[in-house]
């Protein structure tokens, strides 16, 4: 029996576990929700071709490709030795390397630097094609038939570019095609920097 005054009974008093399962309860979605609007923030701010690379500072893989059909001199690690130079990675069948070859052949028409192309997974004859059509920008180009050669230089797809310096070391790995705001706000001035040294 009651007197009127306020009874508490046990059920009423919150144990100190309930609270802190409530407290989880609510604290899980919004963390969940914090970190995925500052993953999305980084996705929007990040330029996606500035993955990094473990290669940038060491010796380009060691490799030795033939020639793409109808050219004379195929592509070796020793080939690049000796100059400040550019690799290319591209293929007849990658519309982005159709894109950015124009600026290729200009670079080669202008000397600034030695380019070499590294074609990937094509047919000997689509190869050699493209490049009898659109222009033969490069010094030598290597046949990477199975992609393999392309596998040990970390490439994601094509086109991909990479600045070599005259002791044979990636410098610089550039993915995507290039466009003329690439090369001269990045690739031109690390070429001239690394041809002075």
């Amino acid at each position: 029996m009651t007197d009127g005054t306020n009874v508490i009974s046990a059920t009423s008093i919150p144990n100190p576990q309930i609270k802190r399962g409530l407290r989880l309860r609510y604290l899980v979605p919004v963390a969940a929700f914090v970190a995925l609007a500052l993953m999305f923030g980084w996705g929007l701010t990040h330029n996606s071709r500035e993955i990094p690379s473990g290669l940038i500072g060491k010796p380009v893989p060691h490799f030795s490709l033939p020639p793409v059909q109808g050219r004379v001199l195929g592509l070796s690690s020793t080939d690049l030795v000796g100059e400040v130079s550019l690799v290319n990675v591209f293929a007849s069948w990658c519309v982005a390397c159709r894109e950015e070859h124009p600026l290729f052949v200009r670079l080669k028409a202008d000397g600034v630097v030695p380019i070499h192309g590294l074609n990937y997974k094509d047919q000997p004859d689509n190869a050699a094609r493209w490049l009898n059509t659109l222009g033969d920008p490069y010094t030598r180009t290597g046949a990477d038939r199975n992609g393999r050669v392309a596998i040990d230089w970390g490439v994601y797809g094509v086109p991909e570019t990479f600045v070599i310096t005259k002791d044979g070391r990636i410098a610089h790995k550039h993915i995507g095609p290039l466009t003329p705001k690439d090369l001269e706000e990045t690739i031109l001035p690390l070429i001239r920097r690394l041809q002075r040294q």
